[in-house]
C-alpha cells in the first residue's frame, strides 16, 4: 500500500516521493532512521548534532544513521548551509511510496523490514495523536472544534476498499493546491483502513 511522508499513494509532481524496493526498504526500516527522515521532511535541513538534541540521541548515532539514509538516497548534503566541517542534511524527497509487491515479497528479510516500517509508522501516528489530545487545550478554541478523531465501520470488498482509499487520497491531494488562509497551521491527517474479522 502506498503512503505519503511515511508511506501511502503517489503524490503530485510538486510533492516528490520515493518508491521503495526491497533494498531501500531495508535501508529505511529502522526506528531512528525513520524519525530522522521525518524531522528533516517536516522541519528542513539540520546537522547531526541538532537532530541528536531534538531526538534525545547521541550525535554518533544520528551521524551513523544519516549516512545510512544517504547511502540509500533518502537524504543528501545541503551545500548551501554546510560550512567548514559542519555537515547539513536535508531530505531528498517529501514522501515515500510502498510498492504493493513488497507486502508479498518471499524474502523473510524484506518481510521483516516491512513489519518494522509499518509498526513504526503506527507508533508515530499514535504518538502524534496522543500529543494532540494532551495539548489541545493550549490551542485557540477553533482548532479543537475543527479537528477530527472519528472512526467508521463499513462492509466492503477489497476492490471497494481500494476505491475508497483512492478517492480519499484524491481529496487530500486537492487541498495541496489550496492557498493557505490566514491562521493556517501544519495539519496532520492520518488515514487507516483495514479489514476486521466479525464475531
Amino acid at each position: 500500500m502506498p503512503e505519503s511522508e511515511e508511506g501511502l499513494e503517489p503524490e503530485p509532481a510538486e510533492f516528490p516521493t520515493r518508491t521503495l524496493d526491497p533494498r531501500s526498504l531495508r535501508g529505511l526500516a529502522h526506528p531512528l532512521r525513520m524519525r530522522l527522515l521525518t524531522v528533516l521532511r517536516r522541519n528542513g535541513p539540520a546537522t547531526a548534532s541538532q537532530l541528536a538534541e531534538r531526538l534525545g540521541e547521541s550525535s554518533g548515532a544520528t551521524s551513523y544513521h544519516l549516512r545510512q539514509l544517504a547511502a540509500h538516497g533518502f537524504v543528501v548534503d545541503d551545500p548551501e548551509l554546510g560550512k567548514g566541517r559542519e555537515r547539513w542534511w536535508k531530505a531528498a524527497q517529501q514522501g515515500t511510496y510502498i510498492d504493493e509487491s513488497l507486502y508479498m515479497d518471499p524474502d523473510p528479510e524484506t518481510r521483516g523490514a516491512m513489519s518494522v516500517l509499518l509498526h513504526e509508522v503506527a507508533s508515530m501516528h499514535t504518538q502524534e495523536l496522543s500529543t494532540w489530545v494532551g495539548t489541545m487545550g493550549d490551542w485557540p478554541d477553533e482548532w479543537p472544534k475543527s479537528a477530527d478523531m472519528s472512526d467508521f465501520t463499513l462492509r466492503l470488498s477489497p476492490a471497494q476498499l481500494r476505491e475508497l482509499g483512492e478517492r480519499l487520497h484524491a481529496l487530500v491531494d486537492s487541498y495541496r493546491e489550496v492557498e493557505p488562509a490566514e491562521g493556517a497551521e501544519r495539519v496532520r491527517l492520518h488515514l487507516h483502513a483495514f479489514p476486521q474479522k466479525t464475531d
